[in-house]
């Protein structure tokens, strides 16, 4: 559909809600996008009350998961939107407004204890009720299907970087080794982007949380390493270690299955990291290359930081490091060696 007609569809969608609403469909402004196909406009209501429309054409996505994600976060105690209308046929649903203070917007080193607080509470929350059979599992096909965005999308589509036949294993060697280590850890809900843009700033049980729709269950560290390794904003090593430990510490008190060593989940933590790191990678050059978003690329260096840190520190991926080094023209320092 053209964008034309999609917006008069809305304008129907939303003209069909709750009349008690008192939705004024002349109010209508764009309120936010993603990654994705969707869409999203802020609508007014009674008194100063607002609305979000999500947008999401059905031919290209399905609002079906993000309803069930949603009851799911809802009852598990976290703060997700209210559903007040939807059209699943026409791909149309009204939220709660949680307003525009995403915590990328609001964070600095003042507010960023509490706020990540915040977040860890309502993480530790979630994962505490997680019921194992009623969301797609994060198994090997996907964790692996991911990782082959990074040589296809990063090395080859943005760096113009052909693998040979030697470094080929090398990676199917590497993406093995990490993606047993990601399986071994314990399977809780995984939010899948729970990082700063999704995460927003509201008045009570704060965070209020977002684009869930593609949750899954899957490894415990995953989305601690979305919150605390963000590709949008970089914390010092120490306070990711602090507020990872509190997490540990809480997850633990909470009854969930951790690792009863730390450093053993921080080893997880970090390996997950690079998992998802590569993932974003091939994810950023992929929004550039076929999507024309070239904002992602202002973050590439940021999460190539973040996937070479893991790789220096565990010698295992030396090989994957080599890869990348080269690919990226990047100079060790004098001293290093492989």
């Amino acid at each position: 559909m053209s964008t034309d007609l999609r917006l008069a569809l809305l304008h129907t969608f939303i003209n069909t809600c709750p009349a008690y609403l008192k939705l004024d469909v002349n109010s209508l402004v764009p309120a936010s996008a993603d990654a994705s196909f969707r869409r999203y406009f802020r609508v007014r209501g009674s008194g100063d009350n607002t609305f979000i429309v999500m947008d999401a054409p059905p031919e290209k996505e399905d609002c079906r998961p993000f309803l069930n994600v949603a009851t799911l976060f809802s009852a598990a105690g976290v703060h997700v939107p209210a559903v007040l209308a939807q059209n699943l046929q026409q791909g149309f649903l009204l939220l709660d407004d949680f307003g525009s203070r995403t915590y990328l917007d609001e964070l600095n080193p003042s507010n960023a204890p509490k706020l990540y607080g915040e977040a860890i509470d309502a993480l530790v929350k979630l994962q505490a009720n997680t019921r194992v059979e009623v969301l797609p599992l994060y198994d090997q096909a996907l964790l692996m299907h991911e990782l082959q965005l990074f040589p296809q999308w990063y090395l080859e589509k943005h760096l113009g970087v052909t693998l040979n036949a030697e470094q080929l294993t090398s990676l199917k060697l590497m993406f093995e080794t990490i993606v047993k280590i990601n399986l071994a850890e314990p399977k809780v809900y995984v939010h899948r982007d729970y990082h700063s843009r999704n995460l927003m700033l509201v008045n009570t049980n704060n965070p209020g949380i977002i684009d869930f729709q593609d949750a899954v269950i899957g490894p415990m560290s995953y989305d601690l390493v979305s919150l605390l390794r963000d590709a949008y904003i970089q914390w010092p090593e120490q306070l990711q270690l602090d507020w990872a430990i509190a997490f540990w510490t809480q997850a633990r008190a909470a009854g969930l299955p951790v690792r009863a060593d730390f450093g053993e989940f921080w080893r997880d933590f970090e390996i997950m990291g690079l998992q998802r790191h590569l993932k974003i990678l091939g994810i950023f050059a992929r929004l550039y290359h076929r999507d024309g978003k070239k904002a992602y690329l202002e973050d590439l260096p940021r999460v190539s930081y973040y996937a070479r840190s893991v790789m220096e520190r565990y010698k295992i991926f030396l090989p994957l490091l080599k890869i990348l080094d080269t690919a990226e023209s990047y100079v060790r320092p004098m001293g290093y060696s492989f």
